[in-house]
């Protein structure tokens, strides 16, 4: 009831603007907020601007959540809050010190007379460099004004002085009419006395010093340029920040330039970004944006978002967000997990390994894929960058600034990874956690398969998918391999398409899967029996893939009637799918229970 009360009674102070100086000057603190809530409510921007101009604490917020169903501000108590700001900062009895606008822009576009978030962003940097412009004028008048001051006193004592030559030449040639000029001299010298200096005798000394001392510097300010001297000035002032603004800002092509202007040119008004939208804007430009907004200025809570962007522009962002190691700390800080992906691709793109480690140890996700099928001619990743992501992994949780989350699904497909890269990889404490994980086309020998062993061992558990694609297992690998295979009993889908398997060493590989009774999917290769001959001894997937099978159907047939009997002695012909065609084969194909 209190509340409501207040209210109205502030709505009808309000509502007549020709009775503001009589409620303004008598008007408590306290009731400051409720007067400028009904202002904004029922649209009166001149009582909008009375009250914030005079703003009697050092905090004021505006915008922020409204409920639902709430008019958002009208644009022109929003326009007279932003003058009044500027005005306010010559007002002595106006105190503000932090304004926050945040949330003050209208997010529905159908709002009439509102302001949206990209008016209201140039209307705000508007604000800063018009408050800069005026402390600058008001600077140089206050400095031409002393001067001229300056100025005058140094007229009045040379004519003191010329006066005073003057009775003395007179002196030599009369001599009553010399003492009366003397005794003139000393009455304007007593005059000019009582004007300048106080009728205290004690401080008459100490007041003439500051007097000499305050004109000696005035002449020698004279002595240098007019530009010099509006430098020095723009130094006095430029460090004292009177108001720090908080708000959202919306940048696009065409409020770049102000917005920038208003970022980088220091004056009373600081402006802080609380929320940043960018849209239509050059790579270059985004990157210089980023600069102008350092992590210690920076709302802790700020967020990146590049919306309605091709596909291209956000991969130039990335790569010129990436491109400078130094600014790490502020984009690691502030940009949002939907980016990270891109950034990623960026780094390993451009080579820049320092950005892959720490991107991957502040992997926002617990499914981490780097790499992918290559083009005919494309060079495989840096190797710096592989082993930076790889450290990064290994890390795993024990780190405070690496992963929050264990990894769950790990695909790391076409990145050469070497025995020492598996040595590293099996040292991870994600292999724990690990659901799904892809290796192919990773090159494997005798040298990696005992850390291939090791890490499986300790994803036995959990370990749901397995991808060997592609790796240069043959029948001696495969078979000291298939041990490990066994332990997994979680496993479900198995593929191991293209690698050089005989047929022997295929029906080993299905005894062995139909021994893992949660095993649903197995995609096997083709055997070496069912090509045409001119295979190399160890055949790599490429050549495998493109290399034809035999036009006679025997051999295939053979190979599924053998896979079809080692299912049979299992009792897994029903729920083990057993397939050799990439063509028609689907990711997601399974068979259920």
């Amino acid at each position: 009831m209190v509340l409501s009360l207040v209210n109205l009674c502030a709505r009808e102070v309000v509502s007549d603007h020709s009775s503001s100086p009589y409620w303004l000057s008598c008007v408590p603190r306290e009731l400051y907020r409720a007067l400028l809530d009904a202002a904004f409510t029922h649209c009166r921007p001149l009582a909008v601007g009375e009250l914030v101009q005079r703003w009697p604490e050092r905090t004021l917020t505006v915008g922020g959540s409204r409920k639902a169903g709430e008019c958002p501000p009208n644009r022109l108590c929003v326009q007279a809050l932003l003058l009044a700001v500027v005005r306010g900062l010559t007002d002595k009895r106006c105190c503000l010190q932090m304004l926050d606008l945040s949330g003050l822009q209208c997010e529905n576009g159908r709002v009439e007379d509102s302001m949206g978030g990209w008016s209201l962003s140039v209307a705000l940097c508007s604000m800063v460099l018009q408050a800069r412009a005026a402390a600058s004028r008001a600077h140089r008048r206050d400095g031409e004004r002393e001067r001229k001051r300056g100025l005058e006193a140094e007229r009045d004592r040379g004519t003191i002085k010329r006066d005073r030559g003057k009775v003395g030449c007179g002196n030599s040639g009369e001599g009553s009419q010399g003492g009366h000029g003397v005794e003139e001299v000393e009455k304007m010298e007593c005059k000019t006395n009582e004007r300048m200096l106080p009728e205290d005798e004690s401080v008459k000394g100490v007041r003439r010093r500051m007097e000499i001392q305050r004109r000696k510097t005035i002449s020698e300010g004279k002595s240098n340029t007019s530009s010099n001297s509006s430098r020095l000035c723009d130094q006095d002032w430029d460090e004292v920040v009177v108001v720090h603004v908080r708000a959202d800002l919306f940048v696009n092509s065409r409020s770049w330039e102000r917005v920038r202007d208003a970022l980088s040119q220091p004056g009373p008004l600081q402006l802080h970004c609380h929320y940043l939208r960018v849209e239509e804007l050059s790579a270059p430009s985004i990157a210089s944006l980023l600069g102008l907004l350092p992590q210690c200025v920076l709302i802790p809570d700020a967020v990146l978002i590049c919306a309605q962007m091709v596909l291209s522009l956000v991969n130039l962002c990335a790569r010129e967000v990436v491109s400078d190691h130094s600014s790490s700390p502020y984009w690691l800080s502030c940009v949002p997990r939907e980016l990270y992906r891109a950034l990623l691709d960026a780094a390993f793109t451009h080579c820049r390994p320092l950005a892959v480690g720490e991107l991957v140890q502040r992997w926002p996700e617990r499914t981490l894929t780097v790499g992918g099928s290559r083009k005919a001619g494309e060079c495989p990743p840096n190797r710096l960058c592989v082993q930076a992501l790889l450290l990064a992994v290994v890390r795993g949780l024990t780190d405070k600034s690496s992963l929050s989350q264990p990894l769950e699904v790990l695909k790391l497909p076409y990145l050469c990874l070497t025995s020492t890269d598996l040595a590293y990889l099996s040292c991870s404490q994600h292999a724990p956690f690990l659901r799904e994980l892809d290796l192919s086309e990773n090159w494997l020998d005798e040298s990696s398969l005992p850390s291939l062993r090791r890490l499986l061992a300790q994803a036995e558990n959990s370990l749901c998918q397995l991808s060997l694609c592609g790796c240069g297992l043959s029948d001696s690998l495969l078979s000291a391999l298939l041990p490990s295979l066994s332990s997994c009993q979680a496993l479900r889908r198995l593929r191991l398409a293209l690698n050089p398997l005989s047929r022997t060493g295929l029906l080993c590989l299905a005894r062995t899967a139909a021994g893992i009774p949660s095993l649903r999917l197995l995609l096997y290769p083709n055997p070496l029996e069912e090509y045409e001959p001119g295979l190399p001894a160890l055949p790599s997937s490429a050549q495998l893939l493109d290399w034809p099978l035999l036009e006679e159907s025997e051999g295939r047939d053979l190979t599924l009637r053998l896979l079809e009997e080692v299912l049979n002695l299992r009792g897994r012909s029903r729920d083990l799918l057993v397939t050799s065609d990439l063509l028609n084969y689907s990711p997601d194909l399974t068979v259920d229970e």
